[in-house]
C-alpha cells in the first residue's frame, strides 16, 4: 500500500505545545497578587521633616545637637487647640505631630509638593521657637529666588 508511511525505530520528537489541556498553559495571570505601596504618607512625612532637620542642623550650631523626633498624636490640647509640636529647650527635643500637621493644614492645593512645603513650614516653625527667632531668619537664603 503505498499511501501508507512506514513506521521506522527511531522517535520522531515531538515539538512543545503552546496550550495546555484547556488551551491556556503559556499565558501569565490575569490578577496579579497585590504590591506593597513604594513609599506611605508616613514615609513621605518622614523624609520631609529629616531633609528639613538636616538643613536646619547645618546652618544653626545651636541645633546640632537637637533631636528632631516625629509623634503621631499630641497627649494633650493645649489653650491655642491641638499643637503641631511641642518644644523640649531642656531635653533638647522638638516632636512633631504628624497627624495634626497632615489632617488639620488647610492647603489651598492637595499636592505632594504643597504638602512637603506645610511639613517643612513647621519643621522651621518649631525650630524657630526653639531657638527664640524668627522662622524666616532661619534660612533667609533659602526663600530669596531672586
Amino acid at each position: 500500500m503505498a499511501w501508507r508511511r512506514t513506521r521506522s525505530t527511531e522517535q520522531p520528537t515531538r515539538r512543545r505545545s503552546r496550550h495546555g489541556r484547556h488551551g491556556r498553559e503559556d499565558r501569565s495571570p490575569v490578577v496579579r497578587p497585590p504590591l506593597p505601596p513604594l513609599d506611605t504618607r508616613i514615609d513621605r512625612f518622614d523624609l520631609a521633616v529629616g531633609t528639613a532637620a538636616e538643613f536646619l542642623r547645618s546652618a544653626w550650631s545651636d541645633l546640632r545637637d537637637v533631636s528632631f523626633e516625629i509623634g503621631d498624636m499630641p497627649p494633650a490640647t493645649d489653650e491655642d487647640g491641638i499643637p503641631r509640636w511641642t518644644v523640649l529647650r531642656e531635653a533638647k527635643r522638638i516632636i512633631l505631630y504628624r497627624v495634626p500637621i497632615e489632617r488639620l493644614s488647610h492647603l489651598h492645593r492637595n499636592d505632594d509638593l504643597h504638602r512637603r512645603m506645610m511639613i517643612e513650614s513647621c519643621v522651621f516653625r518649631a525650630a524657630a521657637e526653639y531657638l527664640e527667632r524668627d522662622p524666616w531668619d532661619l534660612g533667609p537664603e533659602r526663600f530669596r529666588f531672586f
